[in-house]
């Protein structure tokens, strides 16, 4: 019994350590520049099993399933800091990005996987879906940490795309996943029925939940304000696992109760908000550790050559396109398209959508793994640390003292 006390308390302090740490990287990261993400990532690889510490960590359904959770809270968070004021004049521009956009990028990226790596097509188009979304945690994270105040409304157009198109990658990855694994059990028809159950369901009770949710805080006037976080947890996890069981898309939801709860004033809304808001910080941490724990950087080195010319075409061909082709008839100027293009962060979905291939066994999920891993990198060194610059260089910057808040 003293021997698992003293292990326990082992493990308890090497926790703390880690946090500890990771907070702290944020001052290294104001002053030098890097991105958090990078830096959480990269710790990880520290700790993992040739890193520094030795953590023996291969689990990638593990890591599926605590970059779940990490994304249930990032984005909720994400929602309730979006001011639905803000956005409603950006929402058609938002979801044409959220649906049209990754779709897109997913199709280009398809086309060069297909003549660089040589996929069959669906392993191309798998892989192409898997990177095509932007990530609510990395723009979120940039965006506030640095304070970028932008013009004609880009920064809720970001955050809007950026936590609302994770349903469409999640469908397109899991729909090839079923056209390669069990081809004959899966029709276009299936597949189309899924997709607009996925958003519809999602929807409907994002908007059911965020409606409901002021009013519950309302009429249980609690005593112990302490409790209503707790409340708001219970209320967040009923609702993610209810659209989920229901065939609807969790992650949709969870983003559109959070923008119309916070539509409404409520009992101590402000104390709920700063409370997700700091689960949103760690959630972002334990998934970037989680994740840089399970790559085996002896791996990276192999793939890194097509890594980085799938890298340059997603950054400067299939994103660009994708945003110009979407954005079309909309309000912004070719700088400020040019900008979205720019602001293409990826992160955590993709890779975590990069274990999928892992549960449906596929030959190729070691190499698609290593290489979406390494296209995050790639993505979050190279965008990540000059989007402030690329703002500033397109002139779309907000001027110090004009009434902006995020």
């Amino acid at each position: 019994m003293e021997i698992l006390l003293s292990s326990l308390n082992l493990y308890i302090i090497g926790i703390g350590v880690i946090l500890f740490i990771s907070v702290y990287a944020s001052k290294i990261s104001e002053k030098i520049g890097l991105p958090l993400l990078l830096v959480f990532l990269g710790f990880g690889m520290l700790l993992g099993s040739e890193g520094i510490v030795g953590i023996e960590f291969d689990n990638p359904h593990l890591a599926q399933a605590v970059g779940t959770i990490a994304l249930v809270f990032i984005l909720y968070s994400g929602g309730l800091n979006t001011k639905f004021e803000h956005i409603k004049s950006v929402m058609v521009s938002g979801v044409l990005l959220a649906t049209i956009g990754v779709f897109l990028t997913a199709l280009i990226m398809a086309v060069f996987i297909h003549l660089v790596l040589g996929f069959a097509p669906l392993h191309a188009l798998l892989l192409g879906s898997i990177i095509s979304s932007t990530d609510a945690a990395a723009v979120f994270m940039i965006l506030r940490s640095q304070k970028i105040k932008l013009k004609n409304g880009l920064n809720e157009l970001l955050e809007l795309e950026s936590g609302s198109n994770d349903p469409m990658a999640i469908f397109l990855t899991i729909a090839i996943l079923n056209l390669i694994v069990l081809a004959q059990d899966t029709t276009i028809e299936k597949m189309l029925m899924h997709f607009f159950l996925q958003f519809a369901v999602g929807g409907v009770l994002g908007i059911a939940f965020g409606y409901l949710f002021p009013r519950i805080c309302i009429n249980l006037r609690l005593m112990q304000t302490g409790l209503y976080p707790l409340i708001s947890i219970a209320w967040l996890l009923i609702m993610f696992g209810l659209s989920s069981h229901l065939g609807g898309n969790g992650y949709l939801s969870v983003y559109m109760a959070g923008v119309l709860a916070n539509k409404y004033a409520f009992p101590n809304k402000e104390n709920i908000i700063a409370f997700h808001e700091v689960i949103a910080w760690m959630m972002q941490i334990v998934v970037f550790l989680t994740l840089g724990l399970l790559v085996f950087p002896s791996d990276l080195p192999q793939i890194a050559h097509n890594a980085i010319i799938l890298s340059l075409v997603l950054i400067f061909i299939a994103r660009p396109a994708s945003v110009f082709i979407s954005l079309i008839k909309s309000k912004y100027s070719k700088f400020e398209k040019f900008y979205i293009s720019w602001v293409g962060l990826r992160g955590a979905v993709p890779i975590i959508l990069a274990t999928y291939p892992y549960v449906y066994h596929l030959e190729e999920s070691h190499i698609i793994f290593n290489i979406v891993f390494f296209m995050v990198l790639i993505s979050v060194l190279i965008q990540g640390t000059t989007i402030n610059f690329a703002a500033k260089k397109l002139n779309i910057t907000e001027k110090d003292g004009d009434d902006f808040v995020i």
